[in-house]
């Protein structure tokens, strides 16, 4: 065993969508930054479906962005389709997402990796930490060398044990084709950390050439196409369709004839799976009633064969998955490429981390995406940019930042998972998200980017954007005011939606009635058509549901007030009487922060919370008396 000569401030174990945002966040901050991974050829995968965004996603994606990271550019950069979602519902629903060419969306972060400055990229597999008594300070790779450092980041996702199942067969694996990685499992461990076992599968990828698309519904993207990222003003690939078909009642059949040799209802695998995001099999056997399950086809790149067939994850052996895929309209004559599998991996229960996702146990040890709990390139994104940026702030001896549930999704991520803990794998949703009105993607650089400037993570030409679009809602919102629509003009009162105009009115008063839209407005006022469209999309909102943003902002106001009556780090909450075992017990290990954070704890209820309120307003009066 050799230490290596150069010594880093941090080191990020693993080069997933988590590692990628730690890495760039460290080194864009200043900090000596090394990035390992298993195989160099395997930076930023899409190991399953290669696309970012969607439903509740799109905002976390929206907020790295804000925050300086790099996943919205890449998206925009190689993505192959962007589609608005849920466009009839709301705006603090809507959702963009994005299919990428898997290959290109790796190779493009590997390069920005590569020409990042003070951040070194290296293949290595880490199997043990070394630790000072209970502080980091450094890795061991299994080539036996050793990298000193002051803060270490683990983004090792599915690679912790990986086990691959396919049928009733199988094998060691962190992904298909690459091994797992050995020995961190058993030293967390060993060091105290309550470590569990989750999974999570992928469907079979299948050859284009064999699929009659002719018997599928095509499902083109949008025209022009949306970006992600404040610094994209358009999309640069070439644009393709996806396709949609469906299962059926032979479909069914077909799985059910291999349950038998299914490793989930076997009593093969042991890990608990996703909730939000069954197999094909358990959605076979959990919905009896449902005679047909869609299934989106969708390309994995411009200048790749493979199709990916998005809601048939499996684990049923390969004979098993081709008989039920040729059971589906246009896949009769299919052929896998890839057979689709489950994989078990281990991860450590998020309850035992810091709100900054530093570990309770050992200093400067921070982890952060799957071995948390976590499923979905976005969340594993969010939490590997807080947790290097936290790291920064670690090894510079500065408190830490934590982002509040008010601020963003990433704020309502980390909450969940450091308070609630992960029984299974976690994903992100908009009902997760109490203020989601407050936290829309068209304002995420509203709320992020002032504070990513200050933390030197938004570089010039991102914060000359910033001032330039704020610059623009403050004169569309002037224009808005400025322009009125006149009683005597009839004709263009009529044609933005109203029957009726006794008084004039101005345009922002008129945006407030929900028949009226800011299109209408803008092909009757010549002094709108220069402003930007999504920034009078934006305004439209913020006029349209103002009575439910103030709402939401009373709420935040009364979550702050209970964030206010702080909890020391090492309160004895078994010295209160009144809670019952089961509070305490949830107490002691979660050690919440706030009464607000002990209130969402499962188990404690109201009055555990008023009683806990009591004794500290009565322990805060006694240091008080004492101090006098």
């Amino acid at each position: 065993m050799s230490t290596y000569g150069k010594i880093y401030d941090v080191v990020i174990v693993g080069a997933g969508h988590a590692g990628c945002e730690a890495a760039f966040a460290s080194a864009r901050m200043g900090c000596s930054t090394l990035l390992l991974n298993l195989s160099l050829d395997a930076v930023a995968q899409m190991s399953c479906n290669p696309a970012i965004g969607g439903l509740a996603k799109s905002q976390l994606v929206r907020e790295i962005d804000a925050l300086g990271g790099e996943m919205a550019l890449n998206i925009d950069q190689t993505g192959i389709q962007f589609r608005v979602l849920n466009t009839r519902k709301g705006p603090a629903v809507q959702a963009l997402r994005a299919q990428a060419d898997r290959r290109l969306y790796s190779l493009r972060m590997k390069q920005r990796l590569e020409t990042c400055a003070g951040l070194d990229l290296k293949q290595g597999s880490v199997c043990r930490l070394l630790l000072d008594k209970d502080r980091i300070c450094g890795v061991v790779t299994r080539e036996g060398l050793v990298f000193r450092c002051r803060a270490v980041v683990l983004t090792t996702g599915t690679f912790m044990r990986g086990l691959i199942h396919v049928g009733l067969d199988h094998y060691a694996g962190g992904r298909a084709g690459e091994p797992p990685s050995e020995g961190l499992s058993d030293q967390l461990r060993s060091l105290g950390f309550d470590v569990g076992r989750l999974k999570t599968g992928t469907p079979p990828r299948l050859n284009r050439r064999s699929i009659d698309f002719s018997q599928t519904e095509e499902q083109p993207g949008d025209c022009p196409a949306p970006v992600f990222s404040s610094m994209s003003s358009a999309v640069v690939q070439h644009q393709v369709s996806c396709f949609i078909t469906g299962t059926n009642e032979r479909t069914h059949e077909e799985i059910r004839k291999g349950l038998d040799r299914s490793p989930l209802y076997s009593g093969v695998i042991e890990g608990v799976g996703p909730r939000y995001c069954p197999s094909i099999e358990d959605k076979v056997v959990r919905f009896p009633e449902k005679t047909c399950h869609q299934v989106f086809l969708e390309p994995e790149g411009l200048k790749n064969a493979e199709i990916y067939p998005n809601g048939v994850p499996t684990s049923l052996p390969a004979d098993v998955q081709l008989a039920f895929l040729r059971t589906i309209p246009g896949l009769q004559q299919v052929e896998i490429m890839r057979p689709g599998y489950a994989i078990e991996y281990d991860y450590v229960n998020p309850v035992q981390l810091k709100p900054s996702l530093e570990t309770k146990g050992v200093a400067g040890l921070f982890n952060a995406g799957q071995i948390n709990g976590t499923s979905g390139y976005e969340e594993a994104g969010a939490q590997g940019l807080m947790a290097g940026l936290n790291a920064v702030r670690y090894v510079r001896e500065q408190e830490p930042i934590v982002l509040r549930r008010d601020q963003g999704y990433i704020g309502v991520l980390l909450d969940d998972l450091v308070t609630l803990g992960a029984t299974e794998p976690y994903r992100m949703f908009t009902s997760r998200a109490e203020y989601r009105l407050l936290l829309r993607e068209d304002n995420a650089d509203q709320r992020l980017t002032p504070l990513g400037r200050s933390l030197g993570l938004v570089d010039d030409s991102r914060w000359f954007r910033f001032e330039k679009k704020m610059q623009e809602l403050s004169r569309a919102e002037e224009l808005l005011e400025k322009c009125r629509l006149q009683p005597q003009e009839e004709t263009i009162w009529r044609s933005v939606g109203l029957d009726e105009l006794k008084n004039g009115m101005n345009l922002k008063t008129a945006l407030r009635r929900p028949e009226i839209d800011i299109n209408r407005l803008t092909g009757c006022f010549e002094e709108l058509s220069s402003v930007d469209r999504q920034i009078l999309r934006q305004l439209e909102t913020e006029i349209k549901y103002a009575g439910y943003i103030e709402r939401q902002k009373k709420q935040v106001e009364a979550s702050r007030k209970l964030e206010a009556v702080r909890i020391p780090e090492d309160f004895d909450f078994r010295s209160i009487n009144g809670l019952s075992r089961e509070v305490v017990e949830k107490l002691q290990r979660v050690q919440p922060r706030n009464l607000r954070q002990a209130g969402m704890i499962s188990g404690v209820t109201p009055a555990a919370v008023a009683i806990l309120a009591v004794m500290l307003r009565r322990r805060s009066r006694e240091r008080q008396t004492a101090d006098v």
